[in-house]
This record gives C-alpha cells, sequence and structure tokens, in this order.
C-alpha cells in the first residue's frame, strides 16, 4: 500500500514544472492578443510558399476572424481560394478588399477576370476601366486593356449568337459560343444556349457534357438536371435519368416537371429491373411479359422499344424459344444491326432452330464488333462442328424430335420407331438388311439423347457414337449387332430376338 507521505512527495516534485507550463500557456495567451494576426499571416504566406494550401487557409481564415478590416487577409485567402481552383470563395473576399482599399488595383483586376470568366461583362469592365483610372503598374495597365478589348469583342459575340439561335442557324451559335466559353469558362448562360443547340442539331453527348457543367456552376440549376434527365431518357438510359431527375428534386421538392417526369421514369425503371430479375431466376416467359409492359408504359420512345425486344430476344433464346427469338432478334437488328449482344442470341437460336449456316453468319458479324469476345468464338466454333455434323448422322432427325425435346418426348418417338423398323417385320433379305441398319440407328439415337452427358457432347458437335471423336471409348452398338453380346439377335437361326422398349 502506497503511503500518504510518498504521494504528497511526488506532487511537490512535479510541481515546478506544472507552474513553469502554465507561465507558459498564460504568456502564450497574452501573446496572441497582442501579435495572433500578424503570426497567423506569416504562417499563411510561408504555407502558400510551400505550396501548403489547406493549412495556410485555416491561418488566413484565423487572420480574417482576429481583424475583419484587415484588407491583406481577404486578399491573402482569397489567392489560397483560387490556388484551390474555388473562385466562387475568392470573389467575396476581393469583393471585400476593394470595399475596405477602394485603390487596391491587384484586387480588382483580379475580380474582373473573376467576373470575365463567369461572363458577367459589364461588372467586369467597369473593373478594368477603374483599374486604368486609378494609377496602375505598367503590368497592370497593358493587363487591364487587354482583358477589356477582349470583353467588348465577347460582348459582340454575345449579341450575334443570340441572333443565329433566334433564326435557328444552330452551328453559327455553335462557333460563336464556342468562341464565348474560351473566355467564359463559368458563364452557365453560354453553356446552356450552346446545349440547346446541340439538342436541335441531335448531339446529345456534347449537350449532356454542356448541360453537366452548367449544373455544376449554378447552386439551384433545376432546369439543367431536368434538361438531362429528359435527354438520358429519350437516350434509353433509365437509370440516368431518375438519377438526374432526383437531383432536381433535392433542390425543389415541388417542381412541377421535375415530379411528373419523376414518376414515369421510376415506374419504367421498376419495371426494368422486375424484368431483369425474372430473368435471372430463368423465368423468361414472365420476363418477356414484362419487357411487354415496358413497351405499353413508353410507346413514344424508341430507344425503350428497342431495349425492349433486346431482352426478350434474349429471353426466348435462353427458353430455346427458337422461332420466336429469332423474329424478335431480327427486329431489332434492322434497327441496330451492330448490336453484338442480339446478333448472338439469334445466333443461339438458329442453333436450336438447327439453321447452322445463319448462326456462323450472325457469329461472324459479331466477332467483327467485339474481338476479343470468347463466348462468340465458341458459339462460332460449336455452329461449325454442328454443321459438319448435320451433314453427317444426326440423332434428333434419326428420331424425328427437336433439339430441344424433353426425354419423355425422345422415348414416344424411338418406342414407335423401333416398333415400325424392328428387322422382325421384314422377310425379304434386302429389307431386312436395310431395317436392321436402320434399327440400329434409332437405337443409338435414343441412347445417346437420353443420356444427359452423351447428349450435352452431341449438342455441342460431337459424336459419341464416333469411334474417331470418342477414341479408346467401346459402345456395344460400335460393331453393329455382331458386337451386342458377342451375336447377331437378327442373322439366320430359329432364334427369336425379343426387344424390349425401355
Amino acid at each position: 500500500m502506497v503511503s500518504v507521505d510518498h504521494v504528497t512527495s511526488k506532487i511537490l516534485t512535479y510541481m515546478p514544472y506544472v507552474l513553469v507550463l502554465i507561465d507558459m500557456r498564460y504568456e502564450g495567451v497574452r501573446c496572441g492578443k497582442d501579435g495572433s494576426v500578424d503570426n497567423h499571416m506569416e504562417m499563411g504566406k510561408k504555407l502558400l510558399a510551400a505550396g501548403q494550401l489547406a493549412d495556410a487557409l485555416s491561418h488566413f481564415h484565423a487572420a480574417v476572424d482576429g481583424d475583419p478590416k484587415n484588407y491583406m487577409a481577404y486578399y491573402r485567402r482569397a489567392t489560397v481560394f483560387l490556388a484551390m481552383g474555388k473562385s466562387k470563395s475568392a470573389l467575396p473576399d476581393l469583393s471585400r478588399v476593394i470595399e475596405l482599399k477602394p485603390d487596391f488595383t491587384s484586387a480588382r483586376l483580379q475580380r474582373g477576370n473573376l467576373l470575365l470568366k463567369q461572363g458577367k461583362l459589364d461588372e467586369a469592365e467597369s473593373d478594368f476601366k477603374k483599374v486604368l483610372k486609378s494609377n496602375p503598374s505598367d503590368k497592370e495597365e497593358k493587363e487591364a486593356k487587354s482583358q477589356l478589348a477582349k470583353s467588348d469583342e465577347i460582348q459582340r459575340l454575345v449579341a450575334q449568337s443570340r441572333s443565329s439561335f433566334n433564326e435557328k442557324d444552330y452551328m453559327t451559335a455553335i462557333t460563336q459560343l464556342d468562341t464565348i466559353i474560351e473566355t467564359c469558362v463559368w458563364d452557365v448562360g453560354s453553356r446552356e444556349m450552346r446545349a440547346e443547340c446541340y439538342i436541335q442539331m441531335g448531339e446529345m453527348g456534347k449537350a449532356v457534357s454542356d448541360l453537366k457543367a452548367a449544373s455544376k456552376l449554378k447552386n439551384d440549376n433545376t432546369q439543367a438536371f431536368y434538361k438531362l434527365s429528359t435527354i438520358y431518357y429519350n437516350l434509353g438510359d433509365h437509370e440516368m435519368s431518375l438519377n438526374e431527375v432526383r437531383e432536381c428534386l433535392k433542390l425543389d421538392p415541388d417542381h412541377k416537371q421535375c415530379y411528373s417526369h419523376y414518376k414515369q421514369v421510376k415506374k419504367l425503371n421498376k419495371q426494368i429491373q422486375s424484368a431483369e430479375e425474372l430473368i435471372q431466376e430463368q423465368r423468361y416467359e414472365d420476363a418477356v411479359g414484362k419487357y411487354e409492359a415496358v413497351m405499353r408504359t413508353e410507346p413514344n420512345v424508341h430507344q425503350f422499344t428497342l431495349l425492349a425486344k433486346e431482352r426478350i430476344c434474349h429471353a426466348l433464346a435462353k427458353d430455346q424459344q427458337a422461332s420466336r427469338a429469332i423474329s424478335v432478334c431480327s427486329e431489332v437488328l434492322l434497327s441496330d444491326p451492330e448490336n453484338v449482344n442480339v446478333l448472338k442470341d439469334r445466333a443461339e437460336a438458329y442453333v436450336q432452330d438447327e439453321q447452322y449456316e445463319e448462326a456462323i453468319k450472325d457469329y461472324e458479324t459479331a466477332g467483327k464488333h467485339s474481338e476479343n469476345d470468347h463466348q462468340i468464338k465458341e458459339g462460332l466454333e460449336r455452329a461449325q462442328r454442328l454443321l459438319k455434323q448435320s451433314q453427317r448422322r444426326d440423332y434428333y432427325k434419326i428420331l424425328g424430335v427437336k433439339r430441344t425435346a424433353k426425354k419423355k418426348e425422345i422415348i414416344k418417338a424411338y418406342r414407335k420407331l423401333a416398333q415400325q423398323w424392328h428387322p422382325d417385320n421384314f422377310q425379304d433379305p434386302q429389307e431386312k438388311k436395310k431395317a436392321e441398319k436402320k434399327f440400329i440407328d434409332i437405337a443409338q439415337a435414343k441412347e445417346v439423347l437420353t443420356d444427359p452427358e452423351m447428349r450435352n457432347k452431341f449438342d455441342q458437335g460431337e459424336d459419341p457414337m464416333d469411334p474417331e471423336s470418342q477414341q479408346g471409348h467401346h459402345h456395344p452398338f460400335n460393331g453393329g449387332f455382331h458386337g451386342f453380346q458377342g451375336f447377331n439377335p437378327f442373322g439366320s437361326g430359329s432364334f427369336n430376338f425379343k426387344f424390349n422398349f425401355n
């Protein structure tokens, strides 16, 4: 147990150090009251010179708070804001500098430059003219005259661009606005007008670029967000359309155009998401129905019709409804002949429909537009194998069933044909020999198509009964009926072969 005397002794030992620290803290406070603004200004300058902008800004904030009438504190802070690319924050500080010291030409010249970039031409010209009247340095005079001349030229171009726009000469207006925006890079009005020109000319990508810039340059630009949303909607991009219209409603929840558009986009987006979930769940027919609902919800925007039909094509191909898939896919390709996904889906449907040459054409066309797509390469190789196979023996044709036939249909077809072509039904030696060959083909077809592994190989273009492709694999039918349990059940003699239809 620690004694009280020991604790007291320890406290007394550290007491001098505590008193020194308190004294130092007091001195710091007293010095801060006397010279903190100067200290912050000096530290801010050093950090600014070292490129440590955030730290410099903190010191200039403190200097402004410490002396709200210190014009140099505002000027230094504006300099940091400009270095950080925060011109909106720099402008009020420069205005405060001019208010406190009207003859500070550097601040007025910088403000004029910022106003010119914002497209506030009259205000910019006023600053440049005042600089020229305030006994500027040679460098300032030269810059003010140059900027004043540039502002005059921009004024002329603004008038011309408006005239061109009103006359619907959009190409000329764009050329004029390009020149304006090179100087007035933060001018919202010029960017919005150029965006409208691009919309009228059908250049939606360029319109989007200008409108995105306008939405950032102006804090409450609901109209820019609304236009962005409608452009994306007409391009068939429902997700981007929904994002932009939500930004509009964040600024103004009661915005009538945005709210009305939001309800439409949200409904469409929900239907599309639901359809895609159905495809993921392999509920293809339900997905088709959902995409048909999408076309009813928005019958007037061609891109949504194309999107819906593209996904219907995909769902039908996955559902092995070859004929319907080919029809819908072909509709899409009339409007969008280079659509790789649709070309792949139609090729797969052609394979299902045993139109191998058409499938090969689609895969080859798709490959031209997507060279590194392994799915295309594998599909093309498979279609080529199946074409070659179809020119030889086709087990589906032997049984007279489709490639999509279920096991039950295959066995039913097999039983019917086995009864028809059983060799015991034929007396003539030539006819019996022909029936034996036919019967072997029927039996092999049944065996391949009712065995999942063998059927999958055959569907990939391999023949499980072909000795060349199945080297070393022995099958009872490979040697004809002589290889079946060591004897020929259909040979001459009194043996009565009884076939078991299983």
